[in-house]
């Protein structure tokens, strides 16, 4: 299996760092990134092809193109800001694909930025609270490959996990193999519901608002708090739906449904 990345413009860095915004759980990395390339307006410097990809080509008006991610530059005050954007990652479901898909797509990904002085990467991601998502404002959970990262973005307003656990997919290895590189990183996650499959605003809101506490970004968050606010409201009729069912169910009897 084979990873490329076509550098479209060959420019120098200032102390860069790589944001990565692929689909995942509730599309809260996803929907990150992409709101910030609307407003920053980055410039589109690579293109990353890979047969890890769905076996599909992607048209418009007609027009036929391969399935690709992209890697935008953005610089704001002293410093590069790089964003890994784009449709797709390697399959997370193991029939559809194997694990050295994604071991190759994310060697191939660092290996580049690192060429280009990138010393920090951050993923962007969604986390699976289920039901509780319904009921509860979403916080911004980070893991970090070092306790001075962990405690910046606790300083910043993100939680820490204390259980075990697995991160699947870019948002983990990306990370991971960055750290091999010696290049310091940390993965931040919405809490979101992995059945919210056409995305969660509310959970990339409190994803951007951490990250513009931290770097300061000059972000106009009007259409994603309203986005936010639809994904609430929505949740509040489905919460009294629910409780409209369980008042019309006997109390007595079997506890579970039949």
């Amino acid at each position: 299996m084979t990873t490329n990345v076509i550098l479209l413009k060959k420019k120098k860095f200032t102390n860069p760092i790589l944001m990565v915004g692929l689909p995942g759980i509730g599309l809260v990395g996803k929907i990150c990134v992409d709101y910030f390339l609307k407003h920053f307006k980055p410039e589109l410097i690579a293109e990353v092809y890979s047969d890890a990809f769905p076996p599909s080509v992607h048209t418009k008006g007609s027009v036929i193109e391969m399935i690709s991610d992209q890697i935008y530059a953005f610089k704001f005050k002293d410093r590069h800001f790089l964003f890994l954007a784009g449709p797709v990652q390697p399959s997370l479901d193991m029939r559809a694909g194997a694990g050295e898909d994604h071991y190759d797509f994310a060697e191939t990904i660092i290996a580049t930025v690192k060429k280009l002085g990138v010393k920090q990467v951050f993923t962007l991601a969604g986390i699976n609270i289920g039901d509780k998502r319904m009921e509860t404002k979403p916080r911004v959970v980070v893991a970090a490959t070092n306790k001075k990262l962990l405690q910046e973005f606790k300083s910043a307003g993100a939680k820490t996990d204390q259980k075990e656990g697995l991160i699947s997919g870019a948002a983990g290895l990306l990370v991971g193999i960055a750290a091999h590189h010696g290049i310091e990183g940390a993965c931040l996650m919405g809490e979101t519901n992995a059945r919210l499959i056409y995305g969660d605003h509310g959970a990339a809101k409190a994803l951007i608002e951490l990250l513009v506490k931290k770097f300061g970004f000059q972000v106009d968050m009007e259409s994603i708090e309203r986005d936010a606010k639809n994904i609430e409201e929505t949740f509040k009729k489905l919460a009294s739906k629910f409780e409209e069912v369980e008042d019309k169910m006997p109390t007595d009897g079997p506890s579970y449904v039949r």
